[in-house]
């Protein structure tokens, strides 16, 4: 039986609490909202592991990959395509995990995770060939009960997907070449394919209430912001 922590354990900065209020921020009816409260978040019981996102921050922001919002540049081009991949090296490991441990039983799910497992893979090799060798490295992970338990892995899903959707909607009004700009694109709407698909899932599959596309205008969050989002689920070791 898999042991349980409360979100009050690992959400100690309150950017989970934050989350929840953001994605509902634009749905009068606050269904997502209450939703991601109520059953979304401490229902899907995280597993805190490791060291937390910041521990790993001031080596990359002292490598430059912290991204400037005051003046577009293809070198800081660079710094927003680490950014992208840290976030996607975090994706691709977490569908993979899930999709190995074989604990995803129901057949619709494991399409799920093995489709979006591919997806982000996909965009881990496209922004590390994009880089060369100014790729930073991938993080280790450890998601615990997230990739051990098929109701908390859709869940945990359906909490980061919306994190990524709006990192790059955050991060793209600062990119100054075409070329990577398009990529970001591709990817974000592929990220928002992802977060509807599992929205759905949960809605009418799961006993979920949650509307797969509860906004008109859906928020985008700075590259602060995302990050402290990711250090609340303690997933990154180091």
């Amino acid at each position: 039986m898999t042991s349980h922590i409360s979100l009050e354990q690992i959400d100690r900065s309150g950017a989970l609490r934050e989350l929840a209020d953001e994605a509902g921020a634009l749905d009068s009816n606050g269904t997502r909202r209450e939703m991601l409260r109520r059953t979304g978040i401490a229902g899907a019981g995280f597993v805190a592991g490791g060291v937390l996102f910041n521990g790993m921050l001031s080596p990359a922001q002292a490598a430059g990959i912290t991204f400037s919002t005051k003046k577009k540049s293809v070198a800081n081009d660079a710094k927003i395509a680490n950014y992208a991949l840290t976030l996607e090296y975090l994706e691709a490991a977490f569908y993979k995990a899930a999709v190995d441990g074989g604990a995803i039983t129901d057949p619709d799910a494991l399409d799920f995770a093995k489709t979006v497992a591919a997806h982000e893979a996909a965009h881990v090799a496209a922004l590390k060939k994009a880089l060369g060798k100014a790729a930073v490295k991938s993080p280790t992970f450890d998601f615990g009960a997230a990739v051990t338990d098929q109701a908390t892995f859709l869940k945990t899903a359906a909490t980061v997907e919306p994190v990524g959707v709006s990192a790059y909607a955050g991060a793209g009004p600062y990119i100054k070449e075409l070329p990577i700009l398009k990529a970001a694109l591709a990817i974000h709407s592929v990220e928002a394919n992802h977060a509807a698909w599992v929205t759905a899932l949960l809605k009418y599959k799961f006993g979920g209430t949650d509307s797969p596309a509860p906004n008109s205008f859906n928020p985008e969050r700075s590259e602060k912001a995302v990050l402290k989002i990711v250090t609340s689920t303690g997933f990154i070791k180091g």
